[in-house]
């Protein structure tokens, strides 16, 4: 695997190992990738039988960090090993300087129990794929981590993880399964869900159980399985844009981003199914199709929308007065997407924007106008 896996990689490596350090700081909150990290500890250390006496889970907005470390400084008298996760892990980073709690965290790692691990959970800062690109408060708020807890703990990022590294990772699960999977059905599954992991991993989960015996997932299999419930209001979306609904599309837009598992990290997602549905009505107009039965010729193999789709798609192209109007919009989400890639404060507000201006009459240029005059002489 790529960057997106390497940090976790090398901490599963560790622990399969079983060379374990005393306590470990999980910086990131890409939440396919800490669940990985915690599945796999529970495996090698928490026995289900012994679950309530060898598992902690403390929260430090409910809990002192010195109850937390005296917790794991106090051997257990029903399990041999404790792993203790500490979450809000940002509540040392607030109000005060926090010396007392950060002296007591030294005092514990200079002898800490060698039957404990402790992991830090530092999921209130985000780490994009390309780390460069992290916003300069997240940057800030790792290095004061690796300041105060590097030197003790190993830091494990949990940074999100691009489409190259998400589509290595569907193959190499399929191979581990021995199930076949198409290449133009795994990129589209990735594409299709923004390389959104857990939404990655939960569908290929429902794929995996309707190849069944045959252990084949094909192209048609995503379109068919993924896509459709997905698409179907994305479809209502831009039925209103197309009408020039303002309300109604955004009220559209926000059921559709509250409906995703990702929330407002979805939102790349929703882009790209944007972006592509636009491309399809361009071909629609652009081949003059007038029903149905045309369109699956009209439209290649990999870029065809569900069945249930054809009409309403159709009819929404035949809205538009002409090619220029569906370019317009596709240049307004490739504006929308380089603003989500540049990771703003809100992302709602930029695809809030977008739907208004995609529902939004276009504005005539001088030279359009001119144009126009020019024709009517």
């Amino acid at each position: 695997m790529g960057a997106g896996f390497a940090s976790t990689d090398r901490f599963l490596a560790e622990l399969r190992s079983n060379h374990l350090r005393p306590g470990y700081v999980l910086i990131g909150d890409e939440i396919f990738l800490y669940e990985r990290c915690r599945r796999a500890l529970l495996e090698a250390y928490v026995p289900a039988d012994l679950r309530d006496f060898c598992l902690s889970d403390i929260d430090l907005a409910e809990t002192s960090i010195f109850e937390a470390l005296d917790r794991a400084q106090t051997p257990s008298l029903m399990s041999p090993f404790q792993v203790l996760f500490i979450r809000n892990l940002k509540q040392l980073y607030t109000r005060g300087a926090k010396k007392d709690e950060f002296a007591a965290i030294d005092g514990y790692f200079r002898s800490p129990n060698p039957q404990a691990v402790l992991i830090f959970v530092a999921d209130h800062l985000r780490i994009p794929s390309d780390p460069r690109r992290m916003d300069m408060t997240d940057k800030d708020r790792y290095d004061r981590i690796r300041e105060t807890l590097g030197d003790h703990c190993g830091i494990v990022e949990l940074a999100r993880v691009d489409e190259s590294d998400a589509l290595r990772w569907l193959l190499a699960e399929a191979e581990k399964q021995q199930i076949k999977l198409e290449q133009d059905a795994a990129r589209e599954l990735v594409d299709a869900l923004g390389a959104d992991m857990m939404l990655i991993a939960s569908e290929f989960e429902k794929l995996s159980l309707y190849a069944g015996i045959k252990k084949l997932i094909t192209l048609g299999d995503v379109e068919t399985m993924v896509l459709a419930a997905k698409q179907r209001s994305l479809y209502e979306l831009t039925d209103a844009i197309s009408s020039k609904d303002k309300q109604r599309a955004l009220i559209l837009l926000d059921g559709l981003l509250n409906a995703s598992d990702g929330g407002e990290d979805a939102a790349i997602g929703h882009l790209y199914m944007l972006a592509r549905t636009f491309r399809q009505m361009l071909v629609i107009l652009e081949k003059n199709v007038r029903d149905s039965r045309a369109i699956w010729q009209a439209l290649w193999q990999g870029f065809r929308m569900p069945p249930f789709a054809a009409e309403d798609l159709i009819r929404q192209a035949r809205r538009y007065k002409s090619k220029r109007e569906l370019t317009r919009a596709l240049r307004l989400i490739a504006r929308a997407d380089l603003e989500l890639r540049s990771q703003p404060p809100d992302k709602k507000l930029v695809l809030e924007r977008l739907v208004m201006d995609l529902a939004s009459e276009p504005k005539s240029t001088l030279a359009e106008l001119v144009s126009h005059q020019i024709q009517l002489i």
